[in-house]
């Protein structure tokens, strides 16, 4: 059963796991081949106890040997009764302990009850009654061959993202080879469209159209240039596709990184390649951009998958039609290459306003194939079948050597293979946090990479990918009360063309940094906003602006700005700076907040 990403985080594998800290049980067994689950996030050990602030529907009260409510159901009921108007014994546990209904408390009634059970010397202890969940691998026939999601040493840790989000709401455009029909990806593809203009490159015997189907890109030898041998169909794009999204949990197959995300193919390569027009299009379309002679787009992509490059320079045309894809909210994710060379030869992965992706082998060292260099930004799982088949990346095939034939699974290697992985985290991120830009998206998935546990000589970015860091980075499920908002509320004057003002607010009990999409409300009185200058400062002093001075002559604030404060620590005292920058008018700063 799939459940919201709200109730799922109100859920217990932490649960589970508080529990267990709780009691000293052991954990319930989980499948998960090699598991690591020492990098998932941190239970808080505020998380392990009914605190003051903690919202609960009943809790669990263990009364000390010899205390009247410790055997008596009428003496717990009347201890309830005692502690709110609400309040009522529910029934005794098999342990001794005292089952309590909260009626609906909200959560400053909770946590006056909670406070007067903890002061009450006949109290043992105090927990919340929490929701569980049965927890799962997913039930796909192949996913224990998926060493690249799970496994300890190298995989990206992607399981423990999927408690939180998988993907839904989003659409990835994966411009690539166009799809061949495959029962574990169809429920999860949407339109697309087919890019290719020129007939000798599309196979099809046809130019552009809106059918993406993949008839297969093989081609004889020297078809493609002199001295370069024939090749069978490599439905490409397919197998990219199945990383991203294949359909998970249903008795077959593969598992997607994001599979509540939706697919749109979007076709650009044909036999022998794709041409760079073709590609800059499918660029367009796919972020919601206008292409002449093309129906607008109804599935405009959040994400872009590009698993494909060439030799030289980012172009000019390129580099447009990338920033204007980033600048309408898109984010796009190119291959490095598969050159072992520096990435600063090869495009797209030298283009800028792009997350650029290397490929690591099962180990976790650069794969031997893999281009490198100071522009690439991240590492992923790339496989390595030189070594070993099943030490590549197991995704969504056809078995047909020129057409389509049946559907199959197959191992492959290549930047190819890991650009599909952060596309899929880039949809994870998007769908925990619709608020991300390009910009904070990439900065998160950069923060949050773990150190390659290989070797990587000439640079791989920032590190491995971590799914699971990443999310709960975005989501505020990576310390602390999930959602936690702090609040100022002291009303402070904001003079009218003077120095600025502060209001601080003390952010305690986080683990790790603030999100990359940190929430801030304020709210302020003033009868001309353009004369105010906001910023908020992090604990290290770093001032964010959030508001410059303008020529806006409205009245009043009141509104949350989005601030990539991953690269701060959360705990601390943080402000708020306000300035009134110019003569006549002067306004009250009521109140603001901070939400991780």
């Amino acid at each position: 059963m799939r459940t919201s990403p709200a109730l799922r985080r109100k859920l217990i594998s932490v649960a589970a796991v508080s529990a267990a800290l709780l009691t000293g049980t052991a954990l319930p067994a989980v499948a998960a081949p090699a598991q690591d689950t020492a990098a998932l996030p941190a239970v808080p050990a505020a998380q392990t106890e009914a605190a003051p602030g903690v919202t609960a529907e009943r809790l669990i009260v263990g009364y000390k040997s010899g205390a009247d409510e410790a055997t008596s159901n009428k003496a717990a009921e009347a201890d309830a009764a005692a502690k709110g108007a609400d309040v009522d014994f529910e029934r005794r546990l098999g342990t001794g302990a005292a089952l309590v209904d909260l009626g609906g408390a909200d959560k400053g009634d909770v946590a006056d009850v909670v406070a007067k059970y903890k002061a009450d010397p006949s109290v043992a202890f105090v927990v919340p009654d929490r929701l569980n969940q049965p927890q799962a691998d997913p039930n796909d026939t192949e996913y224990a061959k998926q060493w690249d999601l799970f496994e300890t040493t190298a995989g990206m840790n992607v399981p423990g993202a999927w408690n939180t989000t998988t993907g839904s709401g989003v659409t990835v455009a994966v411009i690539d080879t166009g799809y061949v029909a495959h029962s574990d990806l169809a429920a999860n593809i949407v339109a697309g469209y087919d890019f290719i203009a020129d007939t000798a490159v599309s196979v099809d015997g046809n130019g552009r159209d809106n059918n993406p189907a993949d008839p297969g890109d093989w081609y004889n030898a020297n078809e493609c240039g002199s001295g370069i041998p024939a090749s069978t169909s490599s439905w490409h794009g397919t197998h990219v596709a199945g990383t991203i999204a294949a359909v998970t949990n249903n008795g077959k197959g593969i598992a997607g990184i994001a599979h509540g995300a939706k697919i749109s193919p979007l076709r650009v390569l044909g036999k022998c390649g794709g041409y760079d027009s073709d590609i800059i299009d499918a660029i367009t379309w796919a972020s919601g951009g206008t292409v002449s002679g093309v129906p607008a787009n109804t599935n405009v992509a959040k994400v872009i998958n590009m698993s494909l490059g060439g030799d030289g320079a980012c172009s000019t045309a390129t580099q447009s039609a990338i920033n204007a894809a980033v600048g309408r909210g898109t984010t796009v994710v190119v291959a490095s290459g598969n050159d072992n060379e520096n990435v600063a030869n090869h495009n797209p992965g030298n283009c800028n306003n792009v997350i650029s992706v290397a490929a690591t082998n099962r180990a976790g060292a650069k794969a031997s194939y893999s281009n490198f260099g100071s522009q690439v930004d991240i590492a992923a799982p790339g496989g390595e079948t030189r070594t070993a088949t099943a030490n590549g990346i197991l995704s969504t095939l056809n078995s047909g050597t020129k057409t389509p034939v049946g559907e199959n699974y197959a191992y492959y290697q290549g930047t190819s293979m890991a650009t599909p992985h952060v596309a899929g985290l880039a949809a994870l991120l998007k769908s925990a946090n619709p608020a991300l830009t390009p910009a904070q998206i990439e900065s998160a998935i950069k923060t949050n990479a773990r150190a390659l546990p290989g070797a990587c000589s000439g640079g791989c970015g920032a590190g491995l990918a971590d799914a699971a860091k990443t999310v709960a980075a975005v989501s505020g499920t990576g310390g602390g009360t999930t959602g936690a908002v702090f609040t100022n509320t002291t009303a402070t004057a904001v003079p009218d063309n003077a120095p600025a003002i502060e209001s601080s607010i003390s952010v305690t009990g986080r683990t790790g940094n603030a999100p990359a999409a940190l929430q801030v409300g304020v709210n302020i009185t003033h009868p001309y906003v353009g004369d105010l200058v906001i910023d908020l400062v992090a604990p290290d002093g770093t001032a964010y602006r959030l508001k410059s001075s303008s020529s806006d002559s409205t009245d009043n604030i009141d509104t949350t700005y989005t601030v990539d404060a991953s690269s701060e620590t959360a705990n601390g005292t943080w402000k708020l700076r306000v300035q009134d920058t110019a003569a006549q008018d002067a306004g009250t700063l009521n109140s603001w907040k901070l939400t991780f």
